[in-house]
């Protein structure tokens, strides 16, 4: 069982401590701190969590094994160096870091201590995604051509200013580091390294200083293109669509998987909803007992890292195609 602490008190901390408070066999999340953890004292001490004054506490405490930060970006590069300088693994939602080097950076110094990295891309463990992978890699849809993918939601409609997901230098392209980094996640996983991008990101109608639109044309160096679009500003999608020279495989949604063949033959597979958020957590401890690898490699963290960041680059600079090192 490895003891892990919650750094993040917001909506997304809370809700990963509850994927997996009382119901795993595998991580205990003991306790937690935030910047205002008195806030949270009721909540804390309903789940019967140790409430820790300050992270510095956190890494001194020898019963802990592991960190999972649900901080705001561009605190994690800082807190991860931290953790590996106190022998601690880490989870960290994504983005991992706002910068290529800096990922390279926290990859390197846990990787010099033999410490386990964990990224939050909990769509790796849907089932209808994971059958998607195994369908690809068997060569049932053929040479894999074109990716397109979305992730959208209205949730930018509840940010307000002062909060830290509502300011530009926390969330450059809008949606793309709450949602639209999972779609990145999933064509690295299926084609590989990005070689370019081109990147279109604006707002179109929040009041606050945001871009709420978001698209992308990409360029794998597999050969493979690819579309992605993040909208923060209306209905709730995913959509992976991977076309094949034999055919196509589409998540029509998380939990639904069509197959479709070059004589139109279409197969549909509904899976049930999974607790995608613990199983990830889980993952995460495996690979810290040895038992299995985590998933999301230090790679292809990086990877997503720089794209992310060719992204951002590119819509500063008028579309400009931002070919990546």
């Amino acid at each position: 069982m490895i003891n892990a602490v919650m750094i993040g008190l917001g909506w997304w901390g809370k809700h990963s401590i509850d994927s997996v408070k009382g119901q795993s066999e595998k991580i205990n999340i003991i306790g937690a701190c935030s910047r205002n953890t008195d806030q949270h004292a009721e909540y804390l001490n309903k789940n019967e969590l140790k409430i820790y004054n300050s992270y510095e506490d956190v890494l001194k405490d020898e019963r802990v094994d592991a960190v999972i930060l649900t901080t705001p970006h561009s605190m994690h590069t800082e807190q991860i160096l931290s953790a590996a300088n106190h022998d601690k693994h880490v989870f960290v939602e994504k983005p991992m870091t706002l910068t290529k080097d800096d990922a390279i950076k926290c990859v390197n110094a846990l990787t010099e201590k033999n410490l386990k990295l964990g990224v939050g891309f909990s769509r790796r463990f849907q089932p209808a995604y994971i059958d998607l992978l195994k369908m690809v890699k068997a060569g049932d849809i053929g040479e894999v051509l074109h990716i397109e993918g979305e992730q959208s939601g209205p949730s930018a409609y509840k940010l307000k200013e002062g909060m830290w997901r509502a300011q530009k230098s926390e969330s450059p392209g809008g949606a793309m580091a709450a949602r639209g980094i999972h779609v990145m996640d999933a064509m690295i996983s299926i084609a590989g390294e990005v070689d370019r991008i081109s990147c279109i990101s604006e707002r179109r109608v929040l009041d606050i200083d945001l871009d709420d639109t978001t698209s992308m044309l990409v360029k794998f160096k597999s050969g493979v293109s690819g579309y992605l679009g993040t909208i923060y500003i209306t209905a709730d999608i995913w959509r992976l669509h991977v076309y094949g020279s034999k055919g196509y495989l589409l998540m029509d949604g998380e939990t639904r998987l069509i197959k479709k063949s070059l004589d139109n033959t279409e197969t549909i597979t509904n899976y049930p909803n999974a607790n995608i958020v613990g199983l990830t957590l889980e993952a995460f401890a495996d690979d810290i007992e040895g038992k299995q690898a985590f998933p999301v490699t230090s790679e292809e963290a990086v990877q997503g890292v720089a794209a992310f960041e060719a992204m951002v680059k590119s819509a500063q600079n008028d579309y400009e195609w931002i070919k990546l090192d």
